[in-house]
């Protein structure tokens, strides 16, 4: 399938020329076919992700033609005592890829792991034997691997590179109108808010200034930046172990072995031992106290009020595309099908009233259907600073490929293997 999207001018870095074929210097694969490929891997908090992207040269540009994606549960963080296993389950991911790629273009493709926030959030000496085990098994495949192949992203970066792609994939990076969207993305342990400003940036924005091959910041956004904030500890669940008291404010667990952390959240009768991010709670509901919304929404809202700033933009008609698990909860509680589609933050705050309110009804689902879909309404309302008649595009991919950073990621290491 040929999405025709040009990449001409967007990244310098996505052909390769005869005269990278001639100033080799080590660090860079060498094509000489008009159809290369690229493999990023996406680690996340409560799984591993592959992206295999199948990019072909035509004149008078470059075209993505696929994407080929796999996952796995769960994330690599839930190794962190075990690196061997996790270095094992991207093992597993490479064996799609080499079934997917032509095996005379393997030793030209590069393969990058990128792990975001669930590593971010371990001590640094676990991240790191997580970090040697994935390199090693990359090494040892029979892709293009470089020595900064495997690496924790920075959290705003993140944003950014999702930004990246959501924009590229619905056109808006290239067309003349210079309207951009926004984006949201909510993980596992981290959540990100991405857009372009309207007006001077508030300087409580960490401000990203994207220099694809100079295309994107000095022609497309014209001298402007992105704004990209991410939130460590607030992605969904991470939330989930804030809300129930289980994490203290420095991310360490506060558990102990016969500790039990409730919320009204919960249904009543919701007794279990949960595993979140490699570590067991014993987690329940209130069985002679009361649950509903309106208690949840309580407990909610003292997990985000005064961490999450409200962005001008989001008063406006900005246009914003969410995903991750915005897309995953809203497939679960009917609100959208597996296609996607757009809401209002009401219909989020509709869905959750009804949740959590039929707790018995739903619990089947999820038990923590409740506390997920109050998480994102308060995030949205009072985080963020939606109103409820904001639109959203939910979307779990755009022209069958995937809504992520993992695009954006693919782009801008091409261009740092200075591939012209």
């Amino acid at each position: 399938m040929d999405l025709g999207w040009t990449v001409s001018g967007l990244v310098d870095g996505l052909a390769y020329s005869p005269r990278t074929l001639h100033q080799h210097d080590g660090r860079s694969p060498i094509n000489t076919s008009r159809i290369f490929y690229g493999i990023m891997f996406d680690a996340g908090s409560t799984g591993s992700r592959i992206h295999i992207y199948k990019f072909i040269q035509k004149d008078p540009g470059r075209l993505l033609d696929n994407e080929i994606y796999h996952a796995v549960k769960p994330g690599l963080s839930s190794y962190k005592d075990k690196p061997e296993e996790g270095g094992n389950t991207i093992r597993q991911l490479l064996k799609i890829a080499k079934k997917a790629i032509p095996k005379e273009a393997w030793s030209r493709t590069p393969v990058v792991l990128k792990a975001t926030a669930g590593l971010r959030m371990l001590p640094e000496e676990k991240a790191n034997a997580l970090l040697k085990e994935v390199q090693e098994v990359l090494d040892d495949s029979p892709f293009f691997v470089r020595e900064d192949g495997v690496s924790i992203m920075n959290g705003a970066n993140e944003g950014v590179l999702a930004w990246v792609t959501v924009n590229f994939l619905t056109g808006h990076l290239y067309s003349n109108t210079k309207k951009t969207v926004g984006i949201l993305d909510l993980g596992g342990g981290s959540t990100q808010i991405t857009f372009l400003p309207k007006s001077k940036v508030n300087n409580d924005f960490l401000l990203l200034f994207l220099n694809f091959s100079r295309f994107l910041t000095f022609k497309i956004l014209n001298h402007q930046s992105t704004s990209s904030c991410s939130y460590l500890g607030n992605g969904l669940y991470a939330a989930r172990l804030a809300i129930l008291g289980a994490k203290d404010t420095d991310g360490s667990v506060s558990a102990t072995v016969t500790q039990v952390f409730t919320s009204s959240c919960l249904p009543k009768k919701f007794r279990e031992d949960v595993t979140i991010f490699g570590t067991t709670y014993k987690i329940s509901g209130i069985p002679d106290g009361y649950a509903g919304y309106k208690l949840c929404y309580y407990e909610v809202m003292k997990v985000i009020k005064g961490i999450v700033h409200q962005p001008y933009e989001v008063k406006g008609n900005s246009i914003f595309y969410a995903f991750s698990y915005y897309f995953d909860r809203a497939v679960e509680t009917g609100l959208i099908d597996d296609r996607g589609g757009v809401l209002e933050v009401r219909d989020f705050k509709k869905r959750a009233k009804e949740v959590c309110n039929k707790m018995t009804k739903y619990r089947a689902i999820s038990p923590f259907l409740c506390m997920d879909m109050t998480y994102i309404t308060c995030l949205l309302k009072e985080g963020f600073g939606f109103k409820d008649s904001t639109v959203l595009q939910l979307a779990k991919k755009v022209n069958n490929v995937e809504t992520s950073w993992a695009l954006g990621a693919t782009f801008d290491y091409y261009r740092n293997l200075n591939i012209h």
